[in-house]
């Protein structure tokens, strides 16, 4: 016979006392710093702080004038700048391990259906900032770097300082990266009831501008560059509307699937 209280609610009696949330979520923090620490002991030792600099900085490296080198400006430049570099590689590889204890810590207070929408597009974000911030370093970057060098003067000599130089790169990935959350954002608009499928497919025009004036701020100044960041932004954005139909479908909570079923 079923239970009549867990047929109206699923999580009815899980809940718990808040001291032990709190604890919860102390234990989740500790395990994901413990992630963090464990990739940056590796790649501290292996490739190490300087090949991986040597790495990040290899599109320009290649784009500089033959005899031309990156400079360090500050004292402590040469040794902290790699550690830097190495600290945000630890962080930026822990970020599913990072993720799933962030799931770990929300997912017993989700219903079946929450779950359902919840953890793909954890996945999903996850992969497309990856993609986007590789798509940055192995095609915008290869593309724009030497077009800005042959933009330089004659009289003057390019030697990038090595902290710039990292700041710049930051930012690219970090825009490139959020760039490549757009189906992510419409999947949840269009769930949450905020937009409709239609009211999206109609605002095609709008997000091509809006994504042209973004494309032009974040990227290097050429064409290039910011045809790069536009064209997936808008592929996106209409993948996004494929998903968010599929999302909606099979996401819906009981109550809404016996609504429609029974309008």
């Amino acid at each position: 016979m079923t239970d009549p209280v867990n047929k109206e609610d699923e999580l009815a009696g899980t809940e718990q006392p808040f001291v032990q949330h709190l604890f919860e979520l102390r234990d989740r923090l500790l395990r994901s710093l413990y992630g963090v620490a464990a990739v940056l002991a590796v790649l501290l030792f292996y490739p190490g702080p300087s090949k991986l600099y040597d790495l990040l900085a290899m599109p320009l490296v290649k784009a500089l004038p033959e005899g031309s080198r990156m400079i360090a400006v500050g004292v402590v430049s040469p040794f902290l700048v790699p550690i830097k570099v190495s600290v945000l590689a630890a962080i930026g590889l822990s970020l599913p391990w990072i993720l799933y204890q962030v799931w770990a810590f929300v997912a017993p207070g989700l219903y079946k259906h929450e779950k359902k929408l919840v953890l793909p597009l954890v996945a999903a974000s996850t992969l497309l900032f990856y993609l986007g911030a590789a798509f940055c370093y192995f095609f915008v970057f290869g593309q724009a770097f030497p077009a800005i060098t042959k933009m330089a003067p004659i009289s003057v000599t390019v030697s990038p300082d090595i902290e710039a130089y990292l700041d710049f790169v930051i930012t690219m990935f970090i825009a490139f990266g959020v760039a490549f959350e757009v189906p992510i954002v419409v999947v949840i608009l269009a769930r949450m009831g905020i937009v409709t499928i239609a009211q999206l497919k109609s605002f095609r025009a709008y997000f091509v501008v809006g994504a042209a004036a973004v494309a032009g701020l974040v990227t290097p100044p050429d064409p290039v560059s910011m045809l790069a960041l536009l064209v997936p932004m808008y592929l996106l954005y209409e993948i996004g509307i494929v998903a968010a139909q599929v999302f909606i479908k099979h996401t819906k909570a009981p109550d809404e699937g016996a609504e429609a079923a029974n309008p």
